[in-house]
């Protein structure tokens, strides 16, 4: 059965709040928070539901959860409120700073980038070709707003949080649970990066318009573009980023 519009836009957040992996706990809890919160899922501001509910939703303790929580507030992701109407509260971080960046982006080879470039798009495209089958054309709406908002974005920060939603979305759309979980973390591990290439108008304007196309191919019925376009939708911005890091 092809899903609806509430459950595409409340798949990505519900895959933010499932229980995690038993191995690393703590680490794993901070990932998943940071990458949401990251990727603009956890809106800025947003409160946190209480310890107790938010343990038991992700499925850990509240002892995990609390260290966790207080790895996210180091991190500036999250403030905390006393008294009443107190709790956990989203903090939206700013840009990294371009040399940080690029710092962080030297810890990669090239190889590896490549590597992960095509996990991703694989990833990307297999979702993008379960949309088909399972998606219902007028539930696309969640996926167009996203790259409408990509094309008005101002900044690399903005840039790449949603072009990180988007393929996380995707997953949602493909009401898979999994790859909307490895959509998640993949952006953990290297969507930053991509503000060192989203930043340039001409490479988020390709980005934007293969996103359309691909949103069209699933409206469409069409796997093989879908798919395709999807897995342009990660080559093309990875192979800038390879490109990058020669450079340095």
């Amino acid at each position: 059965m092809p899903v609806r519009q509430d459950q595409i836009d409340g798949g990505a957040r519900r895959a933010v709040f499932s229980p995690v992996d038993n191995r690393a706990r703590v680490d794993t809890v901070v990932r998943r928070l940071g990458d949401a919160i990251e990727l603009g899922l956890l809106a800025d501001g947003e409160q946190l539901p209480g310890e107790s509910e938010l343990a038991g939703q992700l499925g850990v303790s509240t002892v995990t959860l609390r260290e966790a929580l207080m790895a996210l507030r180091q991190r500036g992701l999250l403030i905390t409120r006393r008294g009443r109407g107190g709790g956990s509260f989203v903090s939206l971080p700013e840009l990294p700073a371009e040399e940080r960046l690029r710092t962080r982006l030297r810890g990669w080879s090239t190889e590896e980038l490549r590597d992960l470039g095509d996990h991703w798009a694989a990833l990307s495209g297999a979702a993008a070709r379960l949309a088909v089958q399972r998606t219902e054309p007028e539930d696309l709406s969640q996926l167009r707003r996203t790259a409408d908002e990509l094309i008005r974005a101002e900044g690399a920060a903005a840039c790449c949080r949603l072009y990180g939603r988007f393929h996380v979305e995707l997953a949602a759309a493909a009401q898979s649970a999994r790859l909307t979980r490895e959509q998640l973390a993949l952006q953990g591990e290297v969507g930053a990066l991509l503000c060192l290439v989203l930043a340039d108008d001409s490479c988020r304007e390709e980005v934007a318009d293969r996103q359309r196309g691909l949103i069209s191919a699933v409206q469409d019925g069409d796997h093989a573009t879908a798919g395709t376009l999807a897995e342009r939708c990660v080559r093309e911005p990875v192979a800038r980023l390879v490109a990058v890091r020669l450079a340095l």
